[in-house]
């Protein structure tokens, strides 16, 4: 599984953060990573200079192998919350999406 972590001009925290972020995707959803191929995220500064409770946004794509792509969106008061939050969503969408795929019958 290839983890791709994208974030804006205006996102704070130190250069060697992305690492940090693509590993903690790696963590989350380590259990699907057999069957996904990519998952992109792309975080966000919503609010600028106002650091309210919806500050920074985090958007996920997951590409199931030979499937079509899930997404999941989340905000948060600043980047790692909002990918948990993110993430949270996006595995209970996988535990759905692979859930049924494995109920079908051939």
């Amino acid at each position: 599984m290839q983890i791709l972590v994208n974030t804006d001009n205006r996102t704070p925290g130190p250069a060697g953060r992305t690492a940090a972020l693509e590993q903690r995707i790696g963590e989350r959803l380590n259990r699907f990573s057999s069957r996904l191929s990519r998952v992109e995220a792309h975080i966000r500064d919503v609010d600028g200079d106002t650091n309210g409770a919806r500050g920074m946004e985090a958007r996920l794509e997951a590409r199931p192998n030979g499937g079509d792509p899930l997404s999941a969106k989340a905000d948060g008061v600043d980047a790692e919350q909002a990918l948990n939050n993110a993430l949270a969503a996006m595995i209970s969408r996988l535990d759905s999406h692979f859930g049924k795929a494995d109920r079908v019958r051939p």
